[in-house]
C-alpha cells in the first residue's frame, strides 16, 4: 500500500513538473505583442506602390504627408529616416538615404506633405540625403530595375537631439543611440 502511495505521488510530481515546464516553454515561445505605435500616410497604403507625384518621375515631386499614433510614454521628440533598402552605393553597408529629419516635437502627430528642403516646420531639422543636400530626395530606382522598397522609419526618442541641421544619417544614428524608446515603419514600393 505504501509503495503504491509513493508511486502515485511520484507520478503526480512528475506530471506537475512536466506541466509547469510545458507552460514555461509556451510562454517563452509566444511572440511579443504588436506595438501600438503606428505610422501611416494618406498618400499610399503601407506596402503598396508609391504614387508618381512622390517620385523622381514627377519633376515637381513632393514629400508625402505622414501621421502617427500611440507613441510610447515619455516620448520627448521624434526622428525620421526614409531610405531605399534595395540600393547600397559603392557596395557599402549603408543603403540610400532619401530623407532624414529630427526634433519633431513630442506633441506632434503628423507632418504635412511637400516639406521644402531646409524648411523647419515645428522646429524640425533636416539632414543630408544621398545627394548630400538637406531635404526630401524622391524614390528613383534605375529604369528597368526590379521595384525598390522605400521605408519610412519613425523613432520615438526620450530626448531632443543636439544635432545641427545638415547632419548625415550616420550622425543622426549616433545621436539617437541609447535614446530610442519606440519605432514605427511604413513601406512603399516604386519602380520605373
Amino acid at each position: 500500500m505504501r509503495t503504491k502511495l509513493v508511486q502515485s505521488l511520484t507520478i503526480l510530481v512528475f506530471l506537475l513538473v512536466a506541466g509547469v515546464a510545458s507552460v514555461a516553454a509556451q510562454q517563452q515561445a509566444a511572440p511579443p505583442p504588436p506595438s501600438k505605435f503606428k505610422l501611416t500616410s494618406p498618400a499610399y497604403a503601407d506596402g503598396s506602390q508609391i504614387p508618381t507625384q512622390y517620385s523622381c518621375a514627377d519633376p515637381n515631386a513632393a514629400s508625402p504627408a505622414l501621421s502617427w499614433s500611440n507613441p510610447p510614454n515619455n516620448t520627448a521628440s521624434f526622428a525620421v529616416i526614409f531610405h531605399d533598402t534595395d540600393a547600397a552605393p559603392a557596395k557599402g553597408t549603408m543603403d540610400n538615404t532619401h530623407w532624414i529629419f529630427w526634433n519633431i516635437p513630442a506633441s506632434s502627430s503628423q507632418l504635412m506633405g511637400n516639406v521644402k528642403a531646409d524648411a523647419s516646420p515645428d522646429g524640425i531639422q533636416q539632414g543630408k540625403n544621398i545627394r548630400g543636400v538637406n531635404g526630401y530626395q524622391p524614390p528613383c530606382p534605375p529604369p528597368g530595375a526590379t521595384p525598390h522598397h522605400y521605408i519610412f522609419e519613425l523613432y520615438a526618442l526620450d530626448q531632443k537631439l543636439d544635432l545641427t541641421t545638415g547632419a548625415s544619417r550616420a550622425d543622426l544614428l549616433k545621436a539617437m543611440d541609447g535614446h530610442v524608446i519606440g519605432k514605427a515603419t511604413y513601406v512603399g514600393i516604386f519602380g520605373r
